[in-house]
């Protein structure tokens, strides 16, 4: 547990960093009016944060740098810099005011305000296509203990999985499963499959159906496969290019390479939408060597409840971390708002 003074002090290190790009020496931060403490004193203190793994010395400099466990301090326990101005609060409502009627084009609007107000990469997933919805469901089987689920959509696509048959449902039960699934559930877009599974659907296949339960695990399954069709949408990919620490050209190579990896791109977004609220992953918290010296912020955004996406900001390790958690905490409120209401 860090001192009063040390969680002052790193708080001081990390923003004069985020600000500056430049080692901080214990003589800059001694001359900040809300310090208030010696530059010996604060050389001491600087030592023990670093020797605790929170600060890191780079060889050419007598200042120190905030290390990822630092950042991550900062993030979780202090209360990083919040500077959005009134204009860029007043951008960020306006933006929903637009007539935009498509969500797709709502999103890509997105993308580019995130990027151009915080000068750093933003990264959106969506689906596919937001109208996408069901028109048959199929189940066929295989053998007495596996079967193909087929989900064929209204524009023409087909997804299928191979599911287990549990014990003792027999092909007239499955029959009814069927039957009753595509009446209910034909038309329906595809993000709303499971939650009328669980509201409608379940309460009459209860009343009807004698392995209601295994089926209904079953079904689980079946529409969790349903909903994988993302759209990467990605906006500002060279802000990279512009921040200090990325004048290295193989640094930035390696991240402008896996920023047009979309399989990749996509699997991170979606592992960080399994989470609530803002998540803040900070340089090798990454789940790629690539991004070790990125953090990457992101929130996600819902229709009529339902999580249908992700929101990230992509920058260098020295990011406005107050700043873009503000940004990304009113933009995906503003957005699960105005889609819900487009639908």
């Amino acid at each position: 547990m860090l001192t009063e003074r040390q969680r002052m002090i790193l708080t001081a290190i990390v923003d004069d960093y985020i600000r500056s790009a430049e080692p901080v020496g214990s003589r800059s931060i001694s001359k900040r009016g809300d310090v208030g403490y010696s530059p010996a004193t604060i050389r001491n203190e600087m030592a023990d944060l670093e020797e605790l793994g929170f600060l890191e010395q780079p060889h050419t400099s007598a200042g120190r740098i905030p290390s990822i466990k630092g950042y991550r301090y900062y993030v979780d326990h202090l209360t990083p810099l919040n500077l959005i101005t009134p204009e860029e609060l007043k951008t960020l409502k306006a933006f929903f005011a637009e007539k935009l009627n498509a969500a797709e084009q709502v999103i890509q609007h997105a993308g580019t305000i995130l990027s151009h107000m915080t000068n750093y990469t933003s990264i959106l997933l969506g689906p596919e296509v937001f109208h996408t919805s069901l028109r048959h469901f199929g189940l066929l089987s295989l053998n007495e203990n596996t079967a193909v689920a087929i989900l064929v959509t209204n524009t023409g696509q087909v997804e299928n999985k191979t599911v287990s048959i549990p014990a003792g449902v027999s092909v007239s039960e499955m029959e009814r499963v069927v039957n009753l699934l595509n009446v209910k559930l034909a038309g329906l877009p595809i993000y709303k499959l499971k939650t009328a599974l669980y509201n409608e659907i379940g309460q009459e296949m209860q009343r009807h159906i004698e392995h209601f339960e295994e089926l209904m695990k079953v079904l689980d399954q079946v529409l969790d496969s349903g909903s994988d069709g993302q759209r990467l949408f990605l906006s500002g990919a060279t802000n990279m290019l512009t921040q200090p620490e990325f004048r290295d050209v193989d640094k930035v190579k390696s991240i402008l390479d896996l920023l047009e990896e979309t399989p990749t791109l996509t699997k991170m977004m979606s592992s960080a939408s399994l989470g609530s609220g803002i998540q803040v992953r900070i340089g090798t918290e990454n789940d790629h060597e690539a991004f070790a010296n990125c953090s990457l912020i992101t929130a996600t955004y819902q229709i009529e409840g339902e999580t249908v996406g992700t929101i990230g900001i992509l920058g260098p390790t020295r990011m406005e971390y107050g700043r873009v958690m503000r940004i990304l905490d009113i933009l995906s409120k503003d957005l699960s708002k105005f889609l819900s209401r487009l639908h």
